[in-house]
């Protein structure tokens, strides 16, 4: 998402037609007609519609569902924690699966897909009018281009049979939509990767265009788009542009960073191994008034231990926060010995057991807390607004180590090419000072599981893999159901879409 929070204020014209307060993406038609048509007169405007497309790609519910929040709490690695078993039950019922199309987080995520969506497809429409210079308005076309592609690939994963749009859609054509084969949106999602591509920019300016597209995040994604459907070559071959010489600095920069735990420093944004990260920023002053109007990170707050009183001087400093994400036994078992450990995983038991703290044992409690995202008094916001909804961490989409770890699994499932795959796996271990492990597919996973905890990755690898039904079975996964999330209600209503079959649909 955009570095430059000053010009979110600035579009609010354009956000009026560019809505994404919406629980439904249908609602969007009657809202700002007139306005857009007087809209994108110049380049200002033109970026200003841009960073509204940006702006999804971090957006948050005004009911706490984050992308990142829901997928965590769907693995093996997170319960859904909080002070209940009703609190946030969106994300509830997809960690225990009792989610059905009335309750669970696809209201938001199918909302936020098609806003970002529906912003790119607005832009795009109005570009070729807009009088500027036509080098810029190519690489906003490709930046829009793209991120089209990026929130579709994101809304066919979760939901598979989802309408395909290419253009804004009428006020007449809004409720006959009909949704696609999925062959067609993956061929759609590649198309408007491999258009983007030409007119994207190698590397970045930092100090005035940190977190917009690259060339090298265009192709980090087409690879995960090859590798979903299992077009390994094709994977493998977008995943080697990115990443180069394991271990070295890529063709784009990109390079791992020497320590671990120097990734979650909340000052270290936009590092040499970040591909694409969510901004975030504790000057946007949020409120209780509209909690999905920060432009701060909600996980912060989310995942601290609630109640947390520090008795001993050199306790932790962590916020006192809402017990989100609980990090399951699983998981801290399988990092007990790793390096990355401390770095991951906040054991508050430990902690307690040694008079340093206290804290209260909310829902879920397994006395394990997500480190990397647990706020910290050092990063409270001092301005205004209320403090649990302004912090600054940004969070990754994509890293370098993911991208590694992606063309080893490209690598293995497809050619079997396992030298390139070894030295991309020892690559990612040598940085925390473990030895080298054969190459397979177990060991892949394995160690996405530990390099990428709470970081949005592990339920996508279980499905893709076909591992969710064995890993997930004891929080109640259903295989042939649970692969994919129900259509929201709302959007079947007076509408032509179908459920899904998987949950009761004909789709």
């Amino acid at each position: 998402m955009l570095k430059h929070k000053k010009y979110l204020a600035a579009i609010a014209l354009a956000a009026m037609t560019l809505s994404s307060c919406s629980e439904d993406f249908l609602e969007i038609k009657p809202r700002g007609t007139d306005l857009e048509s007087n809209y994108y007169q110049n380049q200002e405007e033109a970026f200003n519609g841009l960073v509204a497309v940006y702006d999804v790609v971090g957006m948050q519910s005004g009911g706490y569902v984050t992308k990142l929040t829901a997928l965590n709490s769907a693995s093996d690695d997170h319960f859904a924690g909080g002070g209940g078993p009703n609190d946030v039950t969106s994300i509830q019922v997809w960690s225990n699966y009792t989610l059905d199309p009335a309750t669970g987080p696809q209201g938001d995520l199918w909302s936020k897909g098609f806003s970002g969506v529906f912003r790119a497809n607005v832009l795009l429409q109005k570009l070729p009018d807009v009088p500027m210079d036509e080098a810029l308005k190519a690489r906003y076309r490709a930046e829009a281009t793209f991120l089209r592609a990026y929130f579709y690939f994101d809304l066919v994963r979760l939901f598979e049979n989802v309408p395909l749009f290419t253009e804004p859609v009428s006020t007449s054509e809004m409720y006959d939509v009909l949704q696609a084969d999925p062959a067609e949106v993956y061929a759609q999602i590649e198309a408007d990767i491999l258009a983007a591509l030409p007119d994207l920019p190698a590397q970045l300016n930092l100090e005035t265009e940190a977190g917009r597209a690259t060339e090298g995040l265009a192709r980090a994604v087409l690879g995960k788009v090859y590798l979903e459907q299992e077009k390994f070559p094709q994977a493998a071959e977008q995943f080697e542009m990115v990443n180069g010489t394991p271990g070295g600095t890529s063709q784009y920069g990109y390079k791992l960073l020497d320590n671990y735990a120097d990734l979650f420093e909340v000052d270290n944004k936009y590092n040499s191994e970040s591909i694409f990260e969510v901004s975030y920023t504790n000057t946007s002053n949020g409120d209780w008034g509209c909690v999905g109007c920060t432009e701060g990170n909600l996980l912060n707050i989310m995942v601290g231990p609630r109640g947390y009183n520090p008795i001993a001087e050199n306790a932790p400093d962590y916020v006192s926060g809402w017990s989100f994400l609980t990090v399951t036994e699983g998981l801290y078992e399988a990092m007990k010995n790793d390096p990355r450990k401390s770095a991951t995983i906040a054991d508050l038991d430990s902690l307690e057991n040694a008079g340093a703290v206290t804290y209260e044992k909310g829902y879920n409690n397994t006395g394990y807390f997500l480190e990397k995202f647990a706020g910290r008094q050092k990063d409270r916001s001092t301005g205004g607004g209320v403090m649990e909804l302004n912090f600054r961490q940004n969070i990754y989409e994509i890293r370098l180590a993911d991208s590694y770890l992606l063309e080893a699994e490209a690598l293995v499932r497809g050619s079997g090419n396992t030298s390139r795959a070894q030295d991309l796996l020892d690559a990612v271990r040598a940085r925390v000072g473990l030895p080298s492990v054969p190459v397979t597919i177990d060991s892949i996973l394995e160690e996405r599981r530990l390099e990428l905890a709470g970081e949005g990755h592990r339920w996508f690898d279980l499905i893709r893999n076909g591992r969710a039904a064995e890993v997930l079975a004891s929080k109640g996964f259903v295989a042939g159901k649970h692969e994919i999330l129900p259509i929201p209600l709302l959007e079947l209503d007076n509408t032509l879409i179908e459920q899904n079959q998987e949950y009761g649909g004909t789709k």
